[in-house]
């Protein structure tokens, strides 16, 4: 582009303003680097992928303006109060407007008309409160329509004669757990690196990770695996995509502007998507949409101030909501429900209607927490409700739909509870903090519930030392024990108790095992249980790593990952991996272990984001299968250890037949360039005859260098 440069006139100038100086170029040409058509050259497109760019709706200046329908048609002397209700039903989710609210009147009957028009403050009110009105059942025989003033144009496009749809083809879609039928049993996870999202199988056998999947710029913030593993959430500003099968593709989308969060339920077939904004007051604001993933369907809209919901442990210092304040009941073969903790109350609504359970909320008096219980045959919740004047905090659990209280324990001057569930819900143990008569100091103890025994019984559990601090309790997933990380120094005590009797397996907590001076900052079960990591994460601690094996009570290996800060089991209990994300400036990317701890393979990625296991679906096998393919584990070593012994014989020959092909090239590149020589010789003899000289074109030339190594200075012995 050094041609010469076009004479610009003064308002050209203006136009080109900011651009390089010369610009536009003489000999430029636009077609030049045009894209012939059809050609994307490998872009993405910003329109839709099958090509067609969705329609432009143009807005008619009345976008803040909500219809509402379905309103009941009142005489004169209701018409005040009817319309006083509809005031404060209206400004739930946005403020209207002074005399925004238009409630028309029948002159000849002097009834009013069932319909109302109302104007907010900007379009995001109005099209929050069309999606909380839409079908809000005022009473038996008044259920809203709500619409945007904005919609009436599409509306009326539709035509009054009904139009038979053609017939679609049907397309079947790829087997969402396509991944699980792998010959060789491996597990895959996904990577978050740059701008690119990768998914890859965890081949341990040839210590390495092998590619599936990789895309640029698939999702702008990150990506979550459902609950069972059969489909990948990407966030974008519009809304959240949801993708699967071999090839990931794109099973659906919602709408869900500026989304920051989201949770499947556990069947994978509702989506939750949450957002929180300041309203014009600067007051936090949220949107929570909740979707039918298959089709799409919005099924219901909570939004509105943090107030009402942000409370207890679900309010954060800033006034706002903590994630997840909306969650999903545990699965199994329970009704799907979501719920919500409010002031003094727990909501319930009941998928796929979203109804309220039982059209009323759970009464709990000074509700500060509660979590469900994962993995229940049915819906069981424990909430914790502090002290209130002469009434003793208590921890309840409530079973649903049936609200019935399986169990429940009051407790006494508590400065704090946190609750943790067993990952298959046959336990809870709540942490109970307590103050001491000077109100000075805390001590602590256990309250440990047995979901699966007669009544629940209830056992308690204090350390010698109860004014030690707790860091952290974890439970063992399928079995009976539990470990305590505690200790207020740099060096804490890991201590592993047991819920049964090690000899008569009767119920009761019996001390294990304790590890004392640990460098750990967290504690780490294997998904398959016995196993577990003790993992030194953040600064000061290296990323040291412990392995034990609790059936045993032994150290099977130590290692380090240096600056490491987070661990990820994978769903099975062989493989784990620690990771250093972006937070860290150096040594980005991550490392596999087995779970004796024996380091596979690392990778390293610039500006490392995530690392996310695939989750894999409940087993189909009975308990009693499982456990008999356990026992006889033994008996298929001999194959896969054979199987194993194969792959990396055929990673050596693999390996073996690249070297020989790149050699097998070399020599035919120089077989090629030397046949070019003697073509180039052949000729210059030709041409010149005697005179010419093969050789005397080049010089051989020899030089010697010399390089001092080292110098060393020592005294001279005297004779």
């Amino acid at each position: 582009m050094g041609g010469p440069t076009a004479t610009l006139r003064p308002e050209e100038e203006k136009m080109f303003e900011g651009q390089p100086r010369g610009f536009p170029f003489g000999d430029f040409d636009l077609e030049d680097v045009m894209l012939p058509e059809g050609e994307d050259m490998g872009i993405p497109s910003d329109t839709d992928e099958d090509g067609q760019e969705e329609e432009v709706n143009a807005e008619s200046g009345f976008g803040n303006v909500l219809v509402v329908d379905n309103l009941p048609q009142v005489p004169a002397e209701k018409y005040e109060k009817l319309t006083a209700i509809l005031t404060k039903i209206l400004s739930g989710s946005g403020r209207i407007r002074e005399g925004g609210l238009f409630h028309p009147v029948d002159e000849a009957t002097k009834m009013s008309k069932g319909y109302a028009f109302v104007e907010y403050e900007n379009v995001e009110q109005a099209r929050a409160t069309q999606g909380a009105l839409n079908g809000y059942q005022l009473d038996k025989a008044h259920k809203f329509a709500a619409c945007l003033y904005d919609e009436f144009e599409r509306l009326a496009k539709v035509p009054d004669a009904y139009e038979e749809p053609g017939e679609r083809v049907f397309t079947p879609g790829e087997n969402l757990l396509d991944w699980l039928t792998d010959k060789r049993g491996r597990d895959q996870f996904v990577l978050r690196y740059g701008d690119e999202t990768e998914v890859c199988w965890n081949d341990a056998a040839k210590q390495q990770e092998e590619s599936v999947y990789k895309r640029s710029f698939w999702t702008e913030a990150f990506v979550e695996w459902s609950p069972r593993g059969g489909m990948l959430a990407t966030v974008h500003r519009q809304g959240v995509a949801v993708w699967g099968g071999k090839t990931f593709e794109r099973l659906q989308r919602v709408g869900h502007p500026n989304v920051q969060n989201l949770l499947f339920s556990p069947c994978e077939k509702y989506l939750l998507t949450f957002s929180e904004f300041p309203d014009n007051r600067g007051r936090p604001h949220f949107v929570a949409h909740v979707w039918e993933i298959r089709t799409g369907k919005r099924l219901r809209t909570f939004d509105g101030p943090h107030e009402e919901y942000a409370v207890g442990a679900m309010a954060r210092p800033d006034r706002g909501m903590r994630w997840p304040a909306f969650r999903w009941s545990g699965g199994g073969d329970a009704p799907v429900l979501l719920a919500h903790m409010k002031a003094n109350a727990i909501s319930v609504y009941q998928a796929p209607d979203m109804v309220m359970l039982d059209k009323r909320s759970i009464k709990m008096e000074n509700v500060q927490d509660w979590e469900w219980s994962p993995n229940a045959p049915d819906a069981t919740f424990a909430a914790y409700q502090a002290e209130q004047g002469n009434l003793p905090a208590r921890v309840v659990l409530t079973k649903l739909p049936s609200r019935e209280e399986l169990r429940q324990k009051n407790l006494f001057s508590v400065a704090g509870i946190t609750m943790t569930w067993h990952p298959q819900g046959d336990y809870l143990a709540v942490q109970v903090d307590k103050w001491t008569k000077t109100k000075k100091s805390t001590t602590t103890n256990f309250e440990l519930f047995s979901l699966r025994e007669k009544d629940t019984p209830i056992d308690m559990l204090e350390l010698p030392n109860k004014s030690e601090k707790i860091q952290q309790f974890a439970w063992e997933p399928r079995g009976s024990r539990f470990a305590l990380l505690h200790g207020d120094g740099s060096r804490p005590t890991v201590s592993i108790y047991n819920m049964k009797d090690n000899k008569s397996s009767a119920r009761g907590v019996t001390l294990l095992h304790t590890m004392t001076n640990k460098q750990c900052t967290s504690l780490h079960w294997s998904p398959s249980g016995r196993f577990l990591l003790l993992a030194g994460l953040g600064g000061g601690h290296n990323g040291v790593v412990e392995f034990w094996d609790c059936e045993e009570m032994t150290l099977l290996s130590a290692g380090e990952h240096f600056m490491a800060q987070e661990v990820a089991w994978d769903p099975t209990g062989r493989y784990v991996a620690t990771i250093v994300n972006a937070a860290a400036a150096m040594e980005n990317g991550f490392q596999i272990w087995s779970f004796s701890g024996q380091p596979l393979y690392k990778t390293a990625h610039d500006r490392f984001f995530q690392l996310n296991w695939r989750p894999r679906p409940p087993s189909l096998l009975s308990e009693e299968k499982q456990r008999e393919i356990t026992k006889n584990l033994r008996k298929y070593s001999k194959r896969y250890e054979e199987e194993d012994e194969a792959l990396l014989a055929q990673a050596d020959t693999e390996f073996l037949a690249e070297r020989e092909k790149q050699l097998t090239d070399w020599r035919n590149w120089l077989a090629a360039k030397k046949a070019a020589v003697e073509e180039r010789e052949a000729f210059a003899r030709e041409q010149l005859g005697g005179r010419f000289r093969a050789h005397e074109e080049f010089m051989l030339q020899e030089v010697e260098v010399s390089v001092v190594l080292d110098v060393k200075e020592e005294p001279a012995n005297k004779v």
